[in-house]
């Protein structure tokens, strides 16, 4: 006879990070670079790193979680950002694109702007963040957080 043991639901069931290098997460693209303040310092868990654009906008950068992930609450530690778009995609390559939200941000001088974006759960395998405007010529993007469910079946 075995006896068979499943853990509740809620043991199963973690809330974490989803934007983590460590995670297995990817900046798949970004519109500019700079070999000091790569795209990859977005999703290294340290608000101390930072992705810088150039001075043209819009720019943007594409998040890929190489699964389908449940996301609850988005947030984005930047500076200098005017006007934010956030776009999701289910789709298997970087397309098929839908507004998540769209947000004017707060200018905070000599601070880091956190902008959190607390929405309906959704489902994604990327995340594609358009930076519109700026308060300046360059902007810099330091973390990207989502929080979401991973199940552990």
């Amino acid at each position: 006879m075995f006896l068979i043991i499943q853990p509740k639901l809620s043991e199963r069931m973690k809330s974490t990070d989803l934007c983590l290098s460590s995670e297995g997460t990817e900046v798949i693209l970004a519109t500019s670079s700079d070999e000091k303040y790569p795209p990859e310092n977005i999703i290294d868990g340290s608000s101390e790193t930072f992705w810088t654009t150039t001075g043209m906008f819009p720019q943007e950068f594409i998040i890929n979680f190489h699964k389908c992930v449940k996301i609850s609450k988005l947030t984005i530690q930047c500076y200098l950002v005017r006007s934010l778009r956030i776009e999701k995609s289910l789709s298997k390559d970087p397309v098929d694109f839908e507004e998540c939200v769209e947000k004017d941000l707060q200018y905070t001088e000599g601070a880091l702007q956190t902008e959190e974006f607390s929405l309906p759960e959704f489902q994604a395998t990327y995340l594609r963040f358009i930076i519109k405007s700026a308060f300046d010529h360059f902007v810099s993007v330091h973390t990207v957080m989502a929080e979401g469910l991973v199940d552990n079946i």
